[in-house]
């Protein structure tokens, strides 16, 4: 059984995703109040891990490409390194292109999720590391595959998604977000075209949220004014005839 998974986000007004585009505080306000929110809010679902994409875990693990000579072969299954009881740092990462130099990324033990098309190099190089890895399907993109994985092969219950609008895209289109938590600064970027909380590249008429529909559960303000809102993803009521 797949982890129950909550999309975590914070965002201006306008739902933009880069706070460094966003206007600063209002007089008397603490950005660094305003910014501590993110992970003390995060602190409180108690979750077992948390997810982003391959650009963000790269700036993260920062680790160097090393050559891996006469590779063996091994079969495209889950390897399951010393977890040691540590919370999970997922990255989605198809092509396997992050690059670790340990096990783990913070605190937190190193899981990538992979396309069984990476090389057995690759797949040396996290084993020498000790990162853990599964498998999303033959191009890594299917990621129903690999949260189920992370719930039979990890055991955990509840995971933050922390990616960008791309990766969280996809999730919704899989139907793998069961809770938005959005933390609304008050802010705004208002740059047309900057990402958003979720930006889905698919075809085009596709809609990722087909079927569902959000239930507000919570709303709270925290200090400084920014807004704390979850919502339950349910599925969509049946259309009348």
């Amino acid at each position: 059984m797949r982890p129950y998974i909550i999309c975590h986000m914070i965002t201006s007004i306008d739902g933009r995703l880069h706070p460094s585009r966003f206007t600063p505080a209002a007089k008397g306000v603490s950005a660094k109040t305003l910014s501590g929110h993110y992970e003390d809010v995060a602190a409180r679902f108690e979750a077992e891990g948390w997810i982003v994409g391959r650009k963000t875990m790269a700036e993260i693990a920062k680790g160097k490409e090393r050559g891996i000579a006469d590779a063996p072969a091994v079969p495209r299954e889950p390897h399951v390194g010393n977890r040691n009881g540590r919370n999970l740092a997922i990255a989605i990462d198809p092509s396997g292109r992050v690059h670790y130099g340990k096990d783990s990324i913070g605190e937190d033990h190193a899981v990538a999720v992979l396309g069984e098309q990476v090389s057995d190099a690759y797949l040396a190089e996290l084993r020498e590391d000790g990162v853990s890895y599964i498998f999303g399907g033959p191009d890594g993109h299917y990621l129903p595959t690999a949260m189920e994985q992370l719930g039979s092969v990890f055991g955990v219950k509840k995971l933050l998604l922390e990616g960008g609008g791309t990766i969280n895209g996809a999730f919704l289109r899989h139907r793998l977000i069961d809770e938005f938590s959005t933390l609304i600064s008050p802010a705004v970027d208002g740059v047309a075209g900057s990402d958003s909380i979720v930006d889905y590249r698919g075809l085009a008429g596709e809609r990722p949220s087909a079927g569902q529909a959000l239930r507000l559960i919570s709303c709270e303000t925290l200090e400084g004014g920014m807004v704390w809102l979850r919502h339950k993803v349910e599925e969509a009521p049946a259309e009348s005839a």
